[in-house]
């Protein structure tokens, strides 16, 4: 009977990068050991991590110590000045301004560390987090959605009364700071399952942007509600958001079809301004929508006029979208929306 030939090709292994290589080393810690990396996780990363570790299951020995290698190469590249920097910064401040000076100066520049009840949203299934909050204050809803990445808190939103979703939305996008008897309130609020008493309470979360951000994972036709019923309430508040649901890197969402109908509606001096700033996925994406004499064309003439202020690039860029938003409400082009409507 012929041996078998156990050698490892070694110059055909590919080596383990993200989230494979990361499995492979979790995977040499015992339980213990790895509990206490995985706690340390958002959990996207730890769905990602555990993902990877079935994967990676039956791994040659040879990817283990390319893995390894990976791992010292990146480590030693890393200073050590982080390790147990609290202690040295409190250790200084005391020896030169005493105890209490010191003690006083910290409390005010010391970054906050304290982790609440609210970080377990992110664990929870929409669901869940809407059945709690219904009841609740619009105030406290807006700031439970602040706490929540922008698709998780799209989802919460859909799930909660139709009449208050406007309501609710204006006041992410107009949050402001939050005391601590807010936050207590609430954690004992979503630790429970019960009420809180506290109304008004507001967060250091939110604003228009993650207003924004919400409204871009709803479905369009909640889109549409929501803004219509803003832009009665407050026009400004209305129009910012807007704005920020589509800025002009979301342009690469367009297919071929709508880019190259939006280009042939752009003056190619104002093309020239705003493609100095895009990044270079965009650029590519925009030029290869062109025919190749006016691709070049632009590439020749950005080149030749040098550098050029960044205000004058972002109002380049802010009147493409205006453009892009004008043929949009024509029906002439489709731009990325939140959700999967289809007629």
């Amino acid at each position: 009977m012929p041996e078998l030939d156990l050698d490892v090709d070694e110059e055909n292994l590919k080596p383990l990068h993200g989230s494979a290589a990361a499995a492979v080393l979790l995977m040499l810690f015992n339980e213990d050991e790895a509990a206490e990396i995985l706690s340390r996780l958002e959990p996207d990363e730890v769905r990602q991590l555990g993902y990877a570790m079935y994967d990676v299951a039956d791994v040659e020995i040879e990817e283990v110590n390319q893995a390894l290698d990976q791992f010292v190469s990146k480590a030693r590249r890393r200073t050590t000045i982080g390790y147990g920097a609290t202690r040295h910064i409190r250790g200084a401040m005391h020896k030169a301004l005493g105890p209490e000076r010191a003690d006083n100066i910290l409390a005010r520049i010391t970054p906050p560390t304290r982790t609440t009840k609210l970080s377990m949203l992110k664990w929870m299934e929409a669901g869940e987090i809407a059945a709690i909050i219904e009841q609740e204050h619009p105030q406290v809803m807006a700031i439970i959605l602040a706490h929540l990445e922008p698709r998780a808190a799209a989802d919460v939103l859909s799930m909660l009364p139709l009449e208050c979703q406007e309501d609710v939305i204006y006041r992410v996008a107009t949050l402001g700071p939050v005391s601590a008897e807010a936050l207590d309130d609430l954690e004992v609020m979503m630790s429970s399952g019960t009420p809180t008493q506290k109304k008004g309470a507001t967060s250091q979360r939110g604003g228009t942007s993650e207003a924004a951000a919400i409204m871009n994972n709803v479905r369009k036709d909640m889109e549409q509600r929501i803004m219509k019923a803003l832009t009665k309430r407050d026009k400004i508040i209305s129009q910012t958001i807007e704005e920020e649901m589509f800025i002009f890197d979301n342009l690469i969402e367009l297919d071929d079809k709508n880019m190259g109908a939006l280009l042939r509606g752009i003056d190619t001096e104002l093309l020239v301004v705003a493609l100095k700033g895009a990044n270079e996925m965009l650029k590519s994406k925009m030029l290869g929508c062109m025919s190749q004499r006016a691709a070049q064309s632009i590439v020749d003439e950005m080149e030749e006029r040098g550098p050029m202020r960044l205000a004058d690039v972002v109002d380049a860029q802010k009147k493409v979208v205006a453009e892009a938003r004008r043929l949009a409400e024509q029906g002439t082009i489709m731009l990325g929306a939140g959700g999967d409507d289809f007629v």
